[in-house]
């Protein structure tokens, strides 16, 4: 069984190869049952939870993969200083059960969100989209400039935070790899300003606003995975043709199911899933001026994907 750091995980998964994979695996799809949230009772702090994510290949591909994420989230971290999430990825064989590896799943996550946002803006997103916002500048945040970069002529990368210094750490990171970057003081003008809008972020409370979008952008919403999360208002994913990852998005995400307990948006207004852009091919907008929302919840298929490509890379190695 190999033992797979955060580092060499992620020198496995560079972005544009790994974009160009999920949507192989997109297309040829896998088995994924849903996922399963574990809630473990804590004394004197919040709940944690253990979560599951399963998948494993269709049985005509050879050769075939298993795999399955496990994830922790310990709220109560954040009183010790330590990280609230944990994740570690284990893939089997999939004709034999043998464990082949043992992978960090943060990294795993990370790198897949972002190529998996960037794969959904190839199809989404105008051909001449070159002005990117990010909203969130975490460790995923960070990786989405080198993920739209590969799919987009990205010349302009503005940053905003919360934390004005997590901001300005990022654009330095950024203008030291020789990206045109700068912080956004207003976030109101960046949005006005963005072709393409990406939200990293774990807000409760909409941050982009429906009536700031201008016609023809596209946003990522990626950060909220949880009902009571959402990083855009009602206004925008009425306004919007939306797009989601997996079917489950509708159910577990705050930024549709606030508008869908209002009355404004049901499943049968959701334009399409990611598997169905790949399956197709081809530009997915009706013109330059619509405005496109992909939301993602994150899909244990990318993950299995992603895992495959490390594990593969590192055994050429």
């Amino acid at each position: 069984m190999k033992i797979v750091n955060a580092t060499d995980a992620a020198e496995a998964l560079p972005l544009p190869q790994l974009i160009d994979a999920l949507q192989a695996g997109f297309v040829a799809g896998c088995h994924v049952p849903e996922r399963q949230h574990h809630s473990i009772s804590m004394t004197g702090e919040p709940n944690a939870t253990l979560l599951t994510m399963p998948a494993w290949s269709i049985g005509t591909k050879e050769p075939s993969f298993l795999g399955v994420k496990l994830v922790t989230v310990f709220p109560g971290n954040t009183a010790r200083d330590l990280p609230g999430l944990e994740s570690v990825y284990v893939l089997f064989d999939g004709a034999t059960g043998a464990v082949l590896a043992m992978i960090d799943g943060n990294t795993i996550t990370a790198r897949r969100t972002v190529s998996t946002a960037a794969l959904a803006a190839s199809f989404l997103s105008r051909e001449d989209a070159h002005r990117l916002l990010v909203v969130g500048a975490g460790h995923v945040g960070s990786l989405l400039p080198e993920a739209y970069c590969a799919v987009r002529p990205i010349d302009e990368i503005l940053v905003w935070d919360i934390r004005h210094a997590a901001a300005e750490a990022l654009v330095d990171r950024l203008t030291g790899a020789g990206m045109n970057a700068r912080v956004a003081e207003d976030l109101e003008q960046a949005v006005r300003h963005a072709d393409i809008i990406s939200t990293a972020t774990l807000s409760t409370e909409p941050l982009v606003r429906g009536d700031w979008v201008r016609p023809g952008t596209h946003v990522d919403l990626i950060g909220s995975f949880t009902p009571l999360m959402r990083e855009s208002d009602d206004a925008l994913i009425v306004r919007a043709s939306v797009y989601v990852d997996i079917p489950t998005a509708i159910r577990s995400a705050g930024d549709l199911l606030f508008p869908v307990k209002l009355g404004l948006f049901t499943a049968q207004n959701v334009r399409g899933m990611l598997a169905g852009l790949c399956r197709a091919g081809a530009r997915a907008r009706d013109s330059d001026q619509e405005i496109t929302v992909f939301k993602t919840v994150g899909s244990a298929l990318a993950d299995l994907v992603a895992a495959e490509m490390a594990y593969k890379r590192l055994l050429e190695a």
